[in-house]
């Protein structure tokens, strides 16, 4: 099987992990699929030459067939060899032929349940898999909506139980830590992890013990527009002004936290009136720790990330009015 991959994929390095399989039935074909152990110096290129050797009857039909295989999953190597397609079948009819979606939709849940079994049975593969490969993976979610919650159980993240660059936390490993009455997984995007562990929204939640995601990736913010539950539990992002702790306090703190909201009620007014229209807000906050202010967005508004990510894709970026 190695000398096989080395073979239909020009690559001198072994395969981490392959799948071959024979299928009757509706459909029927062989499928050999394989996950490189390295990624090309190109993957992020979404117009990367990918896709699988294409056999129809075991006559080479054409390399690079991408109609097999999501753009989340160009990374995987092989080939697959049909006996419902015809032996003149182009590149424009393979584009809308039933047959193809249905080799396509089998190919990926192959390849999904590939990087589970991965996963679960040998962590330390997986984390070379992921270091590789796992930004491309984080397209899923915006691509295909059928196995979206596949795709999350697969990703990895940093957070603040881990304190470590290193993307090793698992979403169903964050839900099985969370805090008894805690409903929503909370997580934080940022420009690096250096400015996401320094966070001064994190103060809170330290003292609290309550873990957060931390999201340094580009793609981060522009994936959470996609990726909104997991495993019945929303996303909360804590940079948002809806952001709501009370359930983790007592009655004593939150009659200490009214009196503190009487007892700056002048100054929020006088702050408000010194930035007038520059900001959307002002208003007391009880999430900080030893930080005097923080700047967040309302819980509809495009966050700083995307707009960032917006701008150095030379896109068009709305304004922003941020709550102080």
């Amino acid at each position: 099987y190695q000398e096989f991959y080395k073979h239909v994929s020009h690559d001198f390095a072994d395969p981490l992990v392959w799948s071959h399989n024979r299928v009757e039935g509706k459909n029927d074909y062989t499928s050999l699929l394989y996950i490189p152990s390295k990624a090309p110096w190109d993957m992020m290129n979404r117009d990367h030459k990918s896709g699988l050797k294409l056999y129809v009857q075991r006559v080479f039909i054409m390399d690079d067939a991408e109609q097999f295989m999501p753009s989340y999953l160009r990374f995987v190597r092989g080939l697959i060899d049909s006996n419902d397609l015809p032996l003149n079948v182009s590149r424009e009819i393979l584009q809308d032929n039933k047959v193809t979606q249905s080799l396509r939709n089998a190919c990926t849940k192959r390849v999904l349940t590939m990087l589970e079994r991965m996963a679960k049975n040998d962590e330390e593969k997986y984390q070379s898999f992921w270091k590789e490969f796992g930004l491309v993976l984080k397209e899923g979610p915006a691509e295909d909506f059928a196995n979206k919650e596949k795709i999350a159980g697969l990703l990895r993240f940093a957070s603040t139980e881990v304190d470590s660059a290193e993307q090793t936390v698992g979403l169903a490993s964050y839900v099985e830590r969370m805090k008894e009455g805690q409903d929503k997984i909370y997580y934080l995007t940022a420009d690096s992890y250096a400015a996401a562990k320094n966070s001064p929204h994190l103060e809170q939640f330290k003292a609290k013990g309550i873990e957060v995601i931390l999201m340094f990736d580009r793609i981060d913010e522009w994936l959470m527009n996609y990726l909104t539950e997991f495993d019945g539990k929303q996303f909360q992002s804590i940079t948002k002004a809806g952001l709501d702790l009370s359930k983790f306090e007592d009655e004593a703190d939150k009659e200490k936290q009214k009196e503190t909201e009487e007892e700056f009620k002048s100054v929020v007014e006088r702050t408000k009136s010194y930035l007038g229209d520059r900001v959307k807000d002002v208003r007391t906050t009880f999430k900080l720790a030893s930080t005097p202010a923080v700047v967040v967005t309302d819980d509809y508004e495009m966050g700083t990330q995307m707009a960032k990510l917006l701008a150095a894709a030379g896109q068009a970026v709305p304004e922003v009015k941020y709550i102080f």
